[in-house]
């Protein structure tokens, strides 16, 4: 499904603007300087003034209808809910943006003509939101996730590699991977695989996450010993838009990315 590209620019000069029109009619109406000599001070009723209300109204309208229509843009077709709770290990919605986290991290660094990074972890509480079956919208990017997080690459030690993933299993919860793979047995990680290939103790990867994980967020402190960090000026929200916009349909991949055995 084609799509008009998304305007989020458009959409933040819009609320820049209307900020600052509130913020010049506030400065005009205390232009002059008072002092106070006395203060008084009666119960009076609450009372709705209509006129007032409406020239509001109208005042604000254009800004909200402009916002509304960016927002609700059609960006994809998802063909069944995607909900981060259907699954113990992973859930399609998880593996959906981790896969999207990756691949759109990968493209900035190819462009800059660095490596490219290894594999994608993300948390499960900063998924705040289902995709629910229909068209996917800019809106469904913004309530699933609605904060100013950033993507980065931070470079790890075989040793944090092994951190990462025993906190994995300890958490007992979702979180979002991507180009990696375990087994779990008798709850320890076995048959380890990174970009396809065997895990290496000794080696070194590249791990796509958010900034707000690398900064020590879920107790995630093996992110902090990272051996390098580079920053990627690119919104988690924007990937999911950008890579929702490339698809005509949604394709979760359901394929394990970690198998438990009892």
């Amino acid at each position: 499904m084609s799509s008009p590209a998304v305007n989020l620019k458009k959409y933040s000069l819009r609320l820049k603007q209307f900020v600052l029109i509130l913020t010049f009619a506030f400065a005009a109406s205390c232009g002059r300087s008072w002092q106070v000599k006395s203060a008084s001070g009666s119960q009076l009723p609450v009372t709705e003034n209509a006129g007032a209300k409406a020239n509001f109204e109208n005042f604000i309208t254009p800004y909200r209808e402009a916002i509304d229509r960016d927002m609700d843009k059609v960006l994809s077709y998802n063909p069944t809910t995607l909900d981060k709770t259907h699954g113990k290990w992973q859930s399609a919605l998880g593996n959906l943006m981790a896969d999207a986290s990756l691949h759109k991290a990968n493209e900035v660094l190819i462009k800059r003509g660095e490596k490219p990074a290894d594999f994608a972890m993300l948390n499960f509480g900063g998924v705040r939101s289902i995709i629910p079956e229909g068209k996917v919208t800019v809106r469904n990017a913004f309530e699933v996730m609605p904060f100013e997080n950033e993507i980065a690459v931070v470079a790890l030690k075989g040793e944090q590699v092994m951190e990462l993933i025993r906190y994995f299993i300890a958490e007992k919860k979702a979180h979002p991977i991507s180009g990696i793979y375990f087994e779990i047995r008798n709850g320890v990680a076995q048959n380890i695989h990174i970009a396809g290939k065997p895990f290496w103790v000794d080696g070194t990867y590249r791990v796509v996450t958010s900034d707000y994980l690398i900064q020590d967020g879920d107790r995630m402190d093996f992110f902090t010993k990272g051996v390098s960090y580079t920053e990627l000026d690119y919104k988690l929200r924007n990937v999911l838009i950008d890579y929702f916009a490339e698809q005509d349909t949604l394709k979760a991949d359901n394929q394990p990315r970690i198998t438990e055995y009892e």
